[in-house]
């Protein structure tokens, strides 16, 4: 279909051309899933993994640093707690970004595909 109009030279009313290309957007859609392979229900809690450990990793650095501050040096306030809650925030923060970058990969591949 060029320009409304059918291959005998038709001209289609906009309603069946919008439908049509909502239909070419999901078949495009489709196959490109097809091509490079949907991601399953691993790849999410492979995701939901890496994203704990994002949090995990930074907070038990924290506790492991405030660990050894506080055997070494006096101080009257806890390193360890202020490291761990430190850990977690630097954490949390990372796996929101990561997020966001992710969500707005694939929100700008649903643009470059068309209206659905």
């Amino acid at each position: 279909m060029v320009d409304g109009k059918d291959k005998q030279g038709h001209v289609e009313p906009a309603p069946a051309r919008d439908f049509a290309a909502g239909i070419d957007a999901k078949a495009r859609r489709k196959r490109k899933a097809q091509r490079h392979g949907a991601p399953g229900v691993w790849f999410g809690l492979g995701m939901m993994g890496l994203i704990g450990w994002s949090i995990v990793v930074p907070a038990l650095l924290g506790a492991a640093l405030g660990t050894w501050l506080d055997k070494h040096y006096d101080a009257s306030h806890s390193w360890t707690l202020a490291l761990v809650v430190g850990g977690l925030t630097l954490g949390c923060f990372n796996a929101w970004h990561w997020v966001a970058q992710q969500d707005k990969a694939m929100r700008d591949e649903e643009a470059d595909d068309g209206p659905t």
